[in-house]
C-alpha cells in the first residue's frame, strides 16, 4: 500500500474587509468521498482508490477564507481496495491505518499551498511561521554620567 500522488483540483481564496483586532484560524480536513480507480503503471494495470478531500482556513471574525478541494492516489491490492469502498459506503469510515498517512500527505500539500494564498490574498498565514529569537539576550544598558 503506498501513496502514488496528491493534486489540488480546485481553489478557493477570499479576503475580506479587515475587521481589526485578533484573528482566529480555524483549519480542518475530512475526506469527502472514496472512489475506486483504475491505475496504469508501465504494462500493469491495479486497483487503487482516489480519496478526495476537502481542506478549510476559516478566519475568524470573518475576513476571509482559503477552501482547497483535491484527492489523494493510493496503490492497494485488489482485496484492500475492495474492504475500504464496502466500509466507505456503508458508514463513511476508513480504516485509521490508512486515514493517517492519507490525511498527512494531503495535509502537506494543503499547507504549503494555503500558506502560498495567504500571502497572495494579504492573510495571516494560517500555519504558525517559525521565529527565531536570540536567546539570554538583553537591551543594552545606558551609562550614568
Amino acid at each position: 500500500m503506498a501513496i502514488i500522488g496528491v493534486n489540488i483540483t480546485k481553489i478557493d481564496a477570499e479576503r475580506k474587509d479587515p475587521q481589526g483586532g485578533k484573528i482566529s484560524i480555524n483549519n480542518n480536513i475530512s475526506i469527502t468521498n472514496v472512489e475506486e480507480k483504475d491505475l496504469s503503471l508501465g504494462s500493469a494495470k491495479q486497483k487503487g482508490l482516489k480519496f478526495i478531500f476537502l481542506f478549510k482556513c476559516d478566519y475568524v471574525p470573518d475576513v476571509g477564507r482559503i477552501n482547497l478541494e483535491g484527492n489523494v492516489m493510493f496503490l492497494a491490492p485488489a482485496e484492500k481496495v475492495k474492504d475500504v469502498l464496502e466500509s466507505w459506503k456503508k458508514n463513511k469510515n476508513v480504516p485509521a491505518e490508512m486515514m493517517e498517512p492519507i490525511l498527512n500527505a494531503a495535509l502537506n500539500k494543503c499547507n504549503i499551498e494555503a500558506i502560498k494564498l495567504s500571502q497572495d490574498i494579504n492573510l495571516p498565514t494560517p500555519v504558525p511561521m517559525p521565529r527565531l529569537q536570540r536567546s539570554g539576550a538583553t537591551a543594552p544598558k545606558k551609562k550614568a554620567k
